[in-house]
């Protein structure tokens, strides 16, 4: 059972500045003081899990235990229908070791040259872990196709190549406040808020 979050810090267990910067948005309203797993200089943790959920509970334990503080982890990628559900848990890897996105994302292409289907969704898993090692995970979704070529750049990762259902720009062309309102990310976050925390601060 989720516990009320009662703390003024949070370690965010990322490295990416996108990923933090979004969460930390999210956050904010709640009075709650972000600091990344980059600025305690902790390790990324190995990503062994098979799912978004498994990783990102790894993460947040990881974090959790090396700050003494509650940390929240996220994992999500990109499930291409057509591509099985790939890249899915692997969406960072086929980044590279250099975190090229655009070489990422011209795999997806490639892979789905002659496909009708460029049906798509992210999925984003954030877990909430305390040094005491409770945890929660709350998981959440927004569905869409692949757009190519890629477009816009006030996003990250596969936002340039990704348009969600009843929109006609992709994530990266979009403001990052209204992507806040419709995310994978702002879809899980709401849940966890719905958990974990009170009415946002005036």
């Amino acid at each position: 059972m989720a516990r009320l979050f009662d703390h003024d810090r949070l370690v965010i267990a990322s490295h990416n500045p996108g990923k933090v910067s979004e969460i930390a948005d999210l956050v904010r309203p709640f009075g709650v003081e972000v600091i990344s797993a980059a600025d305690l200089n902790l390790d990324e943790p190995e990503e062994t899990g098979t799912t978004f959920a498994d990783n990102a509970l790894l993460k947040a334990h990881a974090a959790a235990k090396a700050a003494n503080l509650p940390a929240l982890a996220d994992d999500s990628g990109l499930v291409v229908n057509a591509l099985a559900g790939a890249p899915g848990v692997y969406s960072a890897r086929w980044a590279g070791a250099d975190k090229d996105f655009m070489v990422a994302m011209e795999k997806v292409e490639e892979l789905l040259r002659g496909s009708e289907d460029r049906s798509s969704m992210f999925v984003c898993a954030l877990a909430l872990a305390w040094p005491d090692g409770h945890a929660d995970v709350f998981e959440g979704f927004i569905e869409g196709e692949i757009t190519w070529p890629p477009r816009g750049d006030m996003g990250f990762g596969y936002d340039p190549i990704f348009t969600a259902d009843g929109e006609d720009i992709t994530f990266a062309e979009m403001e990052p406040a209204k992507k806040h309102t419709i995310s994978h990310r702002a879809d899980a976050f709401q849940k966890l808020v719905s958990a974990y925390f009170g009415e946002p601060n005036a």
